[in-house]
């Protein structure tokens, strides 16, 4: 099993930035993908970036050159960083663990809220 924590939600006005972050426990040395997610209200849940451990990412066009996800492995903690909000980024914010890659994980974090006012 994996644990996944979330934090650094918050309100934010639009252009500002915002750090998320996402501590992991347990099994984590069967993890080959780290992803985040949003889910805004009234719509499905949305892979926004993902990384491999291999180093690879994967970033929504939505968000490309604005966010940055990155991991400090002597931490096990996955960082998300928000730059240029805008109202569209509000949405609450999962972290997501997989063993097989990004796009389908099996683990989740209670996710943290992230509200951009206009």
């Amino acid at each position: 099993q994996v644990q996944l924590v979330e934090s650094g939600g918050g309100l934010v006005q639009a252009g500002g930035s915002l750090r998320l972050s996402c501590k992991a426990s347990g099994s984590i040395f069967r993890i080959n993908g780290w992803a985040w997610y949003r889910q805004a209200p009234g719509k499905e849940r949305e892979l926004v970036a993902g990384l491999y451990v291999g180093g690879d990412t994967y970033y929504a066009d939505s968000v490309k050159g604005r966010f940055t996800i990155s991991s400090d492995n002597s931490k096990n903690t996955l960082y998300f960083q928000m730059n240029s909000l805008n109202y569209e980024d509000t949405a609450m914010y999962y972290c997501a663990a997989s063993r097989s890659g990004i796009g389908v994980p099996d683990y989740w974090g209670q996710g943290t809220q992230v509200t951009v006012s206009s």
